[in-house]
């Protein structure tokens, strides 16, 4: 087995972390540094800054509703709170699966299952995640359309989205939008890239799976039903 997936099946991290972990000398294999190419099983001594990791038997899956004034991270270097911060006593070594910016409120999954975090995250699955803006002012359809076909962040456009307005004023407006990617701060700079500014933004589902009734801040166990439903989204 690859040692990045080997590390995700353990709850180190995804395995685009652990990549990462690999590539900044972190990792050894019985001893020795690893490389990205290695591979690794349960007979290998794997530590990952000198400290031994091993497969897990189960994994643990938590829904949280993120508030503003949170990272994404497992640990922040810069002193703000974390995601972590939220979680109770005895949630393991979980990692948050993929990343709301820190203005970002809602859905946000936890798990220390790798491959999970891997299917949910990678461009390729195309996995629908749909939120709630509220932008400044009035947009044109003109606008919502340019939006809907893809508008161009950091020379790439971006891929088709749905957006629909939910209720609009002279002083604001607020949509519904679904995109199927994931880069960084992706609905805030599809908005500036048509000139409009987010005052609010939430992620309210993934897939079909909702964020519900769960207050701002608080954290619940994924049910069996809703686990095996993100594995096969």
């Amino acid at each position: 087995m690859r040692i990045n997936k080997f590390l995700a099946e353990c709850g180190v991290a995804s395995r685009r972390a652990c990549d990462r972990l690999i590539a900044e000398g972190k990792v050894t294999i019985n001893g020795r540094a690893a490389s990205l190419g290695d591979d690794a099983g349960e007979g290998d001594d794997v530590c990952v800054d000198g400290v031994p990791v091993q497969r897990k038997k189960s994994n643990r899956y938590f829904l949280l509703n993120k508030p503003k004034g949170y990272v994404c991270t497992v640990r922040d270097d810069k002193g703000r709170k974390t995601v972590m911060d939220l979680l109770p006593a005895g949630a393991g070594r979980v990692f948050p699966v993929g990343r709301l910016d820190y203005d970002t409120e809602g859905l946000l999954i936890l798990t220390d299952d790798g491959e999970l975090a891997f299917r949910l995250t990678h461009p390729k699955n195309e996995i629908p995640k749909t939120y709630l803006a509220k932008i400044e002012g009035t947009i044109a359809e003109r606008e919502l359309n340019m939006l809907r076909a893809g508008v161009e962040i950091d020379g790439k456009l971006t891929g088709k989205s749905k957006v629909k307005v939910l209720e609009a004023s002279k002083t604001y407006t607020k949509l519904q939008v679904i995109i199927s990617e994931g880069r960084n701060r992706q609905v805030r700079r599809m908005f500036d890239a048509v000139g409009k500014h987010v005052a609010f933004l939430k992620r309210t589902a993934v897939g079909d799976m909702r964020l519900g009734q769960l207050p701002r801040g608080k954290v619940r166990e994924l049910s069996s039903d809703e686990v095996f439903y993100l594995k096969n989204l």
